[in-house]
Order: C-alpha cells, then structure tokens, then sequence
C-alpha cells in the first residue's frame, strides 16, 4: 500500500494498493482450479475502491467536484464505504443513502470516514434510494456519482482490473470471466478489457436463487441473502454489452456453504465471493475442464459480522 501524489497543484494525496493478486483456489481435489481476484484487499475491503476511485478523480478533474464539495450516492453495500474512503482522503463531504437494515457495521464504518448515512424505510427499494440521493443532491449541491448509470464504473475495471489479471494471468489466456451483478459495472468492464485484449471469453452471470422466505431484507436483490445482488435497476449491464452472455443459477445456501468454505481456507471474503466462485466451477465445465476462468472475491467478511453469514459463529 502506498500514498500517491494525486493531484500536484495541491499537494494531496490519495491511498492507493499495488494490484490485487490473482490465485489460483481449489478448495477440493474434486472442484476444478478457478482463477480469483482477491478484491477484498483493497483500502477500504472492496473492489468499489476502483470505481470510487475512478469516478471521483474524473469528477474533480471535470470540475463538477471541489475541495469541501458534497459526493452522493444512493448505495446499500461497498460502494458507499469506498467512497467515504475517497472522499475522507479528497477532503470531500460524503451522503449514502441506504435501504433500512444494512448491516451496522458499513453505517459504523461510513460515519468513522466522516460520512452521513440516511437510511430508508425497509419497504422502500433502491429506485426510492437513488431519487432520494439526487433531491439530496439538489438541496446540498455537489454531485451523485450516479454508480448505476455513470460510464466510468465499468470504464475502471475495463481499464484496470482487466489489464491487472490480463497481466497476471498465465499464458495471457481467459476464456470466461464469471461475475454476480450489482450495477453491472465489474462484469461489463472485466469481460470488455479482455475481450478487446483479443482473447476469446465468454462472460457468466451468476445469478443467486432464493429458496427461503427472509425477513430481513437488504436490497432488492436477485436472493434476499446475498447482499448486493440486484436486477432491473442499472444501465450498465445490458445483453448487447456482454454478447455471448450465459446465465448460471447458483442456490444461495450453496453460495453461503461456499463462502464458509472459502473462510475456512483462510480467504476473510463476503457472501458474493462464494457465489461467485460457485458458479466460476460451473462455467470451467461449461467450457473445457483445463479452461482458465477469472472471478473476483469483492468484498471481505468484517462487513458481515451481524448477517446471517455469521449465525453459525455466534
């Protein structure tokens, strides 16, 4: 981890991480070898740090954000904290607005960067988060980083994490990049950057499916257990983005099963990690057995600690 001269006329400087590693994870002799990111070592535990990152500095050197200037974000999980972070290091104020029931430990986490949290009532889904967000926006100036629609989401992991595996990855070959939907923006960037590298990959979407009625729900999500993953609200994931696309169902206890799994072996990651890498095994055998296919670990576990993740440890 090292501190980066971001923008000289002023002397500031913005934390940044050496690129995240690419290892390989096979956690039983049966289970072919998936190639995952380590996400979870980013500064403040996410992959959103790229994309915090990204947008922000873009922002600021467009002029629509200045030092002390208000950044908003309708957000119910990382994306929320990574920007805290950023904005805590740009001397930049910072609003989530967030669905009701998010776990305290990103609320606690955001207001330790100095953040303001608004929280909505749980009945209330993201479009109500995202409006909300943007009458804040209107009343206290400044922007939204608007991470549903704003091109630059993608554009990081197209520009970034892409070239980072690209270049981790032995023989410089993927043939499929597997990745849960939230926005879209890390499955549309990955898939865009290695597909314009030359390499011929086909993009997986995992999507986890509920079997259990839940009470406690965190975001509208494709299953209420897995947080983060949602459906019909972004403009960043399309088909005609991804073409090719192929769609995995994952059970969500299969996901958590596989996120203690992953725990045990010494990985502190959060419930889309396990998903993800549940299906990552399905798209190895979609594709041939030997098939190097690149997921991502998002997020890491002390987000998660009050969730139903953590009921066996308690």
């Amino acid at each position: 981890m090292s501190l980066t001269r971001l923008f000289p006329e002023d002397g500031r400087y913005f934390q940044r991480t050496a690129p995240t590693p690419l290892v390989p994870v096979q956690l039983e002799p049966s289970q072919p070898v998936s190639w995952c990111k380590l996400e979870f070592l980013n500064p403040s535990g996410s992959t959103k740090d790229r994309i915090a990152r990204h947008m922000l500095e873009k922002a600021w050197r467009r002029g629509d954000v200045t030092q002390g200037g208000w950044v908003v974000e309708a957000s119910s999980g990382s994306t929320s904290l990574a920007l805290a972070l950023a904005c805590a290091q740009l001397d930049l104020r910072f609003l989530a607005v967030m669905p009701e029931g998010v776990s305290n430990e990103r609320v606690l986490s955001i207001k330790a960067y100095g953040g303001e949290v608004i929280s909505l009532d749980k009945s209330l889904g993201m479009e109500d988060a995202i409006n909300r967000a943007e009458h804040e926006t209107r009343e206290r100036g400044g922007i939204t980083t608007r991470q549903f629609e704003n091109p630059d989401n993608s554009e990081a992991h197209r520009l970034w994490t892409a070239q980072e595996i690209l270049s981790q990855i032995p023989g410089n070959l993927i043939e499929g990049v597997v990745s849960g939907v939230g926005t879209g923006g890390t499955l549309v960037g990955l898939f865009e950057g290695i597909f314009q590298s030359g390499c011929d990959v086909t993009p997986f979407l995992a999507r986890p499916v509920s079997h259990a009625v839940i009470s406690e729900v965190e975001c509208c999500s494709f299953s209420k257990r897995l947080q983060g993953v949602m459906d019909g609200t972004s403009s960043i994931f399309s088909l005609e983005r991804l073409p090719g696309l192929v769609e995995i169902s994952t059970d969500d206890e299969d996901a958590i099963e596989t996120t203690h799994s992953l725990i045990h072996h010494g990985f502190p990651v959060g419930p889309s990690s396990g998903l993800n890498l549940a299906a990552a095994h399905q798209a190895v055998g979609y594709l041939l057995h030997d098939a190097n296919v690149v997921t991502v670990f998002p997020d890491r576990m002390d987000r998660y600690f009050s969730t139903e993740l953590f009921g066996p440890y308690q």
